[in-house]
């Protein structure tokens, strides 16, 4: 009987020695739903920050090729680039009205006429007059009126608007403004101001600029994020690889067999007192 339960109990602690060892094994080498669900969350919160950026620079690189072709490429393009110093000579509404159509509906049009506010000025870089106009539109359009006002029904509210503009250009008699010219091709018209000037493209350009760094900005970061994380990794890794050859040292090996047979035989002794009476 006692050699019976002898290797009965023998039996039980080399078994379950093993079972303890394997259960801190793969807790050990197991890596844990939270931190699994921690670096899902991360990848996907890179993923996000990586299309965000992307997208960024995606719309901006669109946006200065439609800015740039209605924008930059006409100011590029302008002739009205030489700068005056214009004085007021005289400012009349002509006699004949010019005519012009309007739409109030899908399928109401009609036609109308405004009154032509002709505006002649002194040019002191040419000592000459010229007709003013308020940009290359209105050149292009009438080139004997300031400016081409929106055609109504009501002939009273466009002679009460550009009676408006008369009143201004009246006060302004003999103080002289800056305006635009061509003394090659057109010295007998000038330009009251650029349709796209300097401060627009500016705007034009700042924008979509903005958002190209920033965009770019994103990206960087979230690859900056990346490598340091994969630096910490193999440091972590190098650092867990010196702590396992110190411990596979023979003399740390030899201190944890001593110990691990130290409990085997107080587990052997236990189990062995506690069948005596049986004896």
């Amino acid at each position: 009987m006692d050699a019976i339960f002898w290797n009965d109990s023998h039996r039980e602690a080399f078994t379950a020695v093993p079972a303890k060892v394997r259960r801190k094994e793969s807790s050990s080498d197991g890596v844990k739903p939270a931190e699994k669900m921690k670096k899902q969350a991360s990848n996907a919160g890179e993923d996000r920050a990586m299309l965000l950026g992307f997208t960024m620079m995606g719309l901006s690189v669109l946006m200065f090729f439609l800015l740039g072709i209605t924008i930059l490429k006409p100011f590029m393009l302008s002739v009205w680039n030489e700068e005056s110093n214009c004085t007021i000579i005289q400012a009349d509404i002509m006699e004949d009205w010019v005519d012009c159509s309007f739409t109030c509906g899908v399928d109401c049009h009609g036609q109308s006429k405004y009154p032509c506010l002709q505006v002649l000025v002194n040019v002191s870089n040419s000592g000459q007059s010229a007709v003013l106009h308020y940009n290359e539109e209105a050149v292009q359009v009438n080139p004997k009126c300031f400016y081409i006002p929106r055609c109504q029904r009501d002939k009273n509210d466009l002679l009460d608007g550009v009676m408006n503009i008369k009143e201004y250009f009246d006060r302004k008699n003999d103080t002289p403004f800056l305006c635009f010219h061509r003394p090659e091709s057109k010295p007998e018209d000038v330009i009251f101001i650029k349709k796209y000037d300097r401060s627009v493209v500016f705007h034009c350009l700042f924008w979509p600029s903005l958002m190209l760094l920033g965009g770019a900005l994103i990206v960087g970061m979230v690859k900056l994020t990346q490598h340091l994380s994969l630096l910490c990794k193999v440091y972590c890794s190098a650092s867990k690889e010196e702590l396992g050859s110190v411990a596979s040292r023979p003399d740390s090996q030899q201190s944890k067999t001593k110990k691990e047979d130290k409990c085997l035989r107080w587990r052997l002794n236990s189990q062995s007192m506690s069948n005596a009476p049986f004896n």
